[in-house]
């Protein structure tokens, strides 16, 4: 069905498709969004299937999907303990674009850049999610199954979901949604194999230096929120990606040939 839409004008079937699965989901007893969240979605869905097709689509639905279980991975005991997502993790505009700003830069990127710089604007679409998947991976598992937490710049002991601790059971669950996420971007066809190893390194490096945000820095500034961190995050996962790609072309390839 999907290979089938690509036959039709992508941004006909990004309205038509997001359209439908808008109605859905507003008519679907249980939320995942909150009403502005769902018509914030529906821009960011157009805008990918847009610009990557279902590709691409089907990347972002996963990471959407996903995290949104994890999130409720242990919802009562992080809500007793007061270190659960807000709205028990029902998402908003802010967090649709939190997560997802910097891999739609990366997808508008491919209208304007010619091969083979599409290809690095792809790979850090990929690893911009895979960052996030991972980032949320590791705080809800650490906050929820954490046994020891440490401040990441310190590693002094601290109580679970404080800003910057990281926990052995966090950083396993991190690391396995990035690899997840990434083979996912591999199955389908937008990134080789080499592209899975660089999203997965690039995501660990974002998100422990996200982390470090959070334990240094986010504190100091007003501004800075949990989603301006993410997109933060985000940037850095997708930059580490393709400068890993870059630095093994030039080492190992000697030149811009990833596919």
């Amino acid at each position: 069905m999907l290979f089938y839409l690509d036959s039709f004008n992508p941004w006909l079937v990004a309205v038509g498709l997001n359209t439908v699965l808008l109605a859905i989901a507003w008519l679907a007893p249980k939320k995942l969004l909150t009403p502005a969240g769902y018509l914030h979605a529906w821009v960011l869905g157009v805008l990918i299937w847009g610009t990557l097709g279902w590709q691409g689509y089907f990347i972002v639905m996963f990471y959407f999907l996903v995290g949104s279980g994890v999130t409720r991975i242990g919802l009562l005991q992080k809500e007793a303990a007061g270190i659960a997502e807000k709205r028990s993790g029902i998402r908003g505009p802010e967090n649709v674009w939190g997560s997802a700003l910097t891999g739609t830069i990366c997808a508008l990127g491919t209208i304007f850049w010619a091969t083979p710089y599409q290809q690095l604007l792809v790979l850090g679409y990929v690893a911009s999610l895979a960052t996030k998947l991972s980032d949320t991976s590791a705080s809800e598992v650490g906050k929820a199954y954490g046994k020891r937490t440490f401040l990441i710049t310190t590693l002094e002991p601290v109580a679970r979901g404080t800003e910057g601790a990281v926990s052995l059971e966090g950083t396993l669950a991190g690391v396995v949604a990035s690899a997840v996420l990434s083979v996912v971007g591999w199955s389908v066809g937008l990134i080789d194999f080499t592209g899975v190893v660089f999203c997965i390194v690039a995501a660990f490096i974002a998100t422990n230096l996200e982390s470090v945000i959070g334990a240094t820095l986010q504190s100091e500034f007003d501004w800075m929120t949990n989603e301006v961190v993410n997109i933060i995050n985000t940037l850095i996962g997708a930059i580490a990606a393709v400068l890993l790609l870059l630095i093994w072309q030039g080492l190992v390839l000697g030149g811009l040939n990833y596919f």
